[in-house]
């Protein structure tokens, strides 16, 4: 159910100009009914009829034809946008340079570059030996991989030490279950090992024969057991290193930065675990770093005969970072190195040779810090937006003074920058192209700005727009947001959002609590028994750009997805007066009945974010939230709703369920969508430009509703 989605979206569409057109129209297409199958549902004596409960079974051709119909009747209702939409996805397209090139980073001798060339979706990976004047290397050209199939994904690439084989996960469904294969880089044959339903990820051994990997549970596709695999062995003797039977938790595996150590983690909402095992003895036993108890969260970085930990150990809610000797893992040896702030959150620690790089997070704004390990001269880096996004990126090498991070804002494209942290200078190696000789950011206005929730708490909102916009009520306005697991929504530069911006728009982020965006405790109190917070919150950040003038309700929309889409449900239920169009992607909606089947993947490791309605304190809050169970007989506003047949992570029963809901009971005659994909999953469609599509989807719904087509 997580997001991770970045990209924005949304009376009738009708386009003639007079009123015996328009209800032609409305009389000639009409939107599918969805059948009544009542089926109960009984919990701590509490009885719900879910009606379209049938909708759950993607091997039922009537629901494929359901599906079907919802698609082809979203086709004719938008069939007079169909020219906005290309324009768009023209418009979007030309913006990006298609034969756009990575950063190249150096690891272990050599320079790694991904690129794209013109006229091709997919990425190729490549590198260069010891110079980038060297000869090209092509690892994978996913472009021809990706031949034949209708969705393709290529993850988890990893190299040996020796340099001579890699390992790679390619997903043909869109379900996040991968198949990991092997190459060896120096005669381009791709071994017959085929390892199934993985993360696609995987770790080499130092012996660069040894591979650990992740396997998932077939069925709920929960990560729960690691294996060890030995290159030109057969995959059927793959020994099973690690099995998480918790159910609420999940494993992973990798590789510490030093080389030193290969990793087991396990996690849930509320706790870790980690197990180590020296790299250049695969066939040793993984000792237990700091066995878990409940609300105890790690994690580990391993530098000289230390191992560094980032801990909300001893009621230090926004973390705090610790230090061990790597004999002496257990807690009880664990001393303070970066004490408990209350105020600033630390998010991460990145280690070099000569310097401990912290990332922090204080009054919900990004910072990096650089601490000598001389102790010595510690100093922030500057940034003087406040809608900003700052990060480090790919830093393997240990022994140097260079710090590669990431930084950009609503009106600034990304820049990818080499910071040297012993003489303070920066090169920006490279900041986002955006083609087609318009783009001019001094043409926009970037602006933080907090609204008041009901209990009285300031909630930021981060804002852009195009310069000379009068806040007269007027300006159309398309507000997201997302706001669980503890997902901060920083403000981020996008190419696509220009073409609202150019028009009017003016777009938004609510930072409301259920990310961290002001720290653990705006988590904490956006989840569980206080998730209600992230709904008012929104309405409230809503019920503020329309009270200042930003927009109106007439010109207010709202968009989020996955567990954002949950937002979207639980707004419109609660105050569907204040938007005029919502967009909800791939949307988490059926919360109880969801959360009360473990055979869905990531049920059980959810339980700490939303509560376990097997107990009835929890099964009464969430339903009192819930989407799907609060629809009722009202006015809603018009929506656009997005989802994937293949779905891992919200099951497309989900959003067709909520539809066929809202097509019974509503009481207007406001534009309501169904579009599922029928080849993808959660992330949508593959491909590079591909997704643009959806894009355009989403952006023509809501200029339509506006009557803007220039």
């Amino acid at each position: 159910m997580k997001k991770i989605s970045y990209l924005a979206s949304i009376s009738f569409i009708f386009v003639a100009s007079c009123k015996e057109k328009k209800e032609e129209m409305k009389t000639d297409i009409q939107p599918p009914i969805a059948k009544i199958v009542p089926h109960t549902l009984e919990k701590h004596g509490d009885v719900r009829t879910d009606n379209y409960f049938w909708l759950n079974d993607r091997e039922d051709k009537e629901v494929i034809d359901y599906l079907n119909k919802e698609n082809e009747y979203y086709e004719k209702m938008t069939a007079h946008t169909k020219k906005l939409q290309d324009d768009l996805f023209k418009e979007m397209k030309a913006r990006i340079k298609e034969d756009d090139t990575s950063v190249p980073y150096f690891y272990n001798g050599y320079y790694y570059i991904t690129r794209f060339e013109k006229g091709n979706d997919y990425p190729i990976y490549a590198r260069k030996k010891g110079s980038l004047d060297a000869k090209e290397e092509i690892m994978f050209d996913c472009n021809e991989m990706a031949k034949g199939h209708s969705y393709f994904n290529l993850s988890g690439l990893s190299v040996s030490e020796d340099n001579k084989w890699a390992t790679f996960g390619v997903d043909l469904v869109s379900r996040r279950q991968y198949t990991i294969q092997i190459k060896n880089l120096e005669t381009g044959e791709i071994l017959s090992d085929k390892i199934e339903n993985t993360t696609g990820g995987s770790t080499w051994a130092s012996d660069n024969k040894t591979i650990f990997y992740t396997k998932k549970d077939s069925k709920t596709l929960r990560s729960d057991m690691i294996y060890k695999h030995i290159i030109n062995t057969s995959v059927d003797k793959d020994e099973q290193v690690y099995h998480e039977k918790d159910d609420t938790f999940a494993t992973f595996v990798y590789k510490e930065k030093s080389k030193k150590y290969i990793v087991i983690g396990s996690s849930s909402t509320l706790t870790s675990e980690y197990q180590i095992l020296e790299a250049n003895n695969p066939n040793g036993k993984f000792r237990v770093f700091q066995k878990r108890t409940r609300g105890l969260e790690y994690s580990i970085s391993h530098y000289g005969d230390s191992f560094y930990i980032v801990t909300n150990k001893d009621g230090a809610t926004n973390f705090k970072l610790m230090k061990t000797n790597e004999q002496k893992t257990t807690m009880e040896n664990w001393s303070e190195v970066i004490p408990h702030r209350n105020d600033v959150l630390l998010e991460g620690v990145d280690i070099f040779k000569k310097y401990l790089v912290v990332e922090e997070r204080s009054n919900g704004l990004n910072k990096i810090q650089i601490r000598p390990w001389s102790g010595e001269g510690a100093y922030y880096l500057p940034f003087e937006s406040e809608t900003y996004t700052a990060y480090t990126t790919t830093n393997p090498d240990f022994d140097t003074d260079i710090l590669r991070y990431a930084y950009q804002s609503l009106t600034t494209p990304s820049s990818v920058i080499d910071f040297n942290m012993e003489t303070k200078d920066k090169t920006i190696l490279k900041e986002q192209e955006v083609l087609g000789g318009k783009f001019d950011k001094n043409n926009y206005v970037e602006e933080r700005i907090w609204a008041t929730a009901t209990d009285g708490t300031k909630v930021p909102i981060s804002m852009v727009y195009k310069k000379g916009i009068k806040k007269d009520g007027s300006n159309p306005f398309l507000l997201y947001a997302y706001g669980s697991y503890g997902a901060s929504m920083d403000p981020y530069f996008s190419t696509t959002r220009l073409s609202l911006l150019d028009r009017g728009f003016i777009f938004g982020i609510a930072h409301i609590r259920g990310g961290e965006d002001l720290g653990r405790q705006w988590y904490e109190d956006g989840k569980l028994l206080k998730k209600k917070n992230t709904f008012t919150d929104f309405i409230d950040c809503s019920k503020y750009v329309i009270d200042e003038k930003y927009t109106s309700s007439k010109h207010l929309y709202a968009e989020g997805g996955s567990a954002g889409g949950l937002l979207m449900g639980a707004i419109i239920n609660m105050a569907p007066e204040l938007y005029n169009g919502v967009v909800a992607q791939v949307p988490f909606v059926d919360v109880v009945t969801t959360m009360l089947d473990d055979s869905i993947p990531l049920t059980t490791g959810e339980y700490d974010e939303w509560g376990n309605p097997n107990e009835k304190e929890y099964y009464d809050y969430m339903l009192s939230y819930s989407p799907y169970d609060n629809v009722k007989a009202q006015d809603y506003p018009n929506m656009y709703v997005s989802t994937g047949l293949h779905d891992s992570q919200v099951q497309y029963w989900e959003p067709a369920k909520w539809v066929a809901k809202l097509r019974a009971v509503k009481t207007n005659n406001n534009l309501l969508f169904l579009n599922t994909n029928m080849d993808a999953g959660h992330g949508g469609a593959s491909g590079r430009f591909e997704a643009l599509k959806d894009v355009a989807k989403e952006f023509s719904f809501l200029l339509d509703l506006e009557k803007i087509k220039e």
